[in-house]
């Protein structure tokens, strides 16, 4: 059954985003993809929880379930709410630049596609733990903190930029304080911390250990792919300082600042 719920779970993802591809070719952008990401996740969460119905642990089910769709409404809204009124994200600019023959055909394959797949595979410890009898309880309530520390660095960091944004004072100027002094990305860390908390929810029973390359490669695309190294080098070129905020904040890990030189 769990490999049946498995694959029924990326045709779902996959339809979701060939929704989404279709929605960006009537808006006129792609980036309507990164409001859509989270509910990728949820459709999955959601498949996987009413495909498991009899099997595995129902409080555990749950807790998973509500633990998605928190972090993956949240996240839809608050990107949403973000480029409304906005054009065409200027990293997907310079991507859709690279396309050769139909752009659109490019935008399906390279973008909506390979986001569905990675919204898959990265959501793995969820779809096998919605199968998992009751294992070590313990490992749950760890890999749950883990979770709330994880959305509480993307939440809060998000709210923080938000706010300065706001402020017509810090037009142009760069967002140095806050979680944002003690990393360059609280989001990205926020992210990675929060998929391996699933991870770990997961291996309270050992199958959830097979899935250990998810969280893996969630933390692989936002810190070395198209995550922090795009974003840094749209920021290098539009946001006066930033040369010296590289040399004195972390680019991850929170830590105190350096001093610069």
């Amino acid at each position: 059954m769990i490999v049946l719920a498995i694959g029924l779970s990326a045709l779902v993802c996959v339809a979701v985003f060939v929704a989404t591809w279709l929605l960006s070719l009537r808006l006129g952008r792609v980036n309507i993809v990164d409001t859509v990401w989270g509910l990728g996740f949820l459709s999955v969460a959601i498949t996987s929880f009413v495909l498991s119905s009899g099997h595995g642990d129902l409080t555990i089910r749950c807790l998973v379930l509500v633990l998605v769709a928190v972090w993956a409404l949240r996240l839809s809204i608050y990107i949403g709410l973000r480029s409304r009124g906005h054009g065409e994200d200027p990293r997907y600019v310079e991507f859709m630049n690279r396309a050769t023959g139909s752009r659109s055909g490019y935008a399906l394959t390279h973008i909506f596609l390979l986001q569905a797949a990675s919204a898959w595979f990265v959501s793995l410890p969820i779809q096998v733990v919605m199968f998992q009898a009751r294992g070590n309880f313990a490992l749950v309530y760890v890999g749950a903190v883990m979770w709330l520390v994880g959305f509480g660095f993307e939440a809060i960091g998000d709210a923080q930029l938000a706010r300065f944004k706001k402020d017509p004072a810090n037009r142009g100027k760069l967002m140095t304080t806050g979680l944002w002094r003690y990393t360059r990305h609280p989001n990205y860390f926020g992210e990675a911390c929060l998929w391996f908390g699933f991870f770990v929810i997961a291996t309270q029973h050992w199958s959830g250990l097979l899935t250990i390359a998810s969280p893996i490669l969630m933390t692989y695309f936002v810190v070395a792919k198209t995550g922090k190294p795009m974003l840094e080098q749209q920021l290098a070129r539009t946001k006066p300082g930033y040369a010296q905020y590289l040399a004195t904040t972390s680019g991850f890990l929170p830590r105190r600042p350096r001093t610069g030189n």
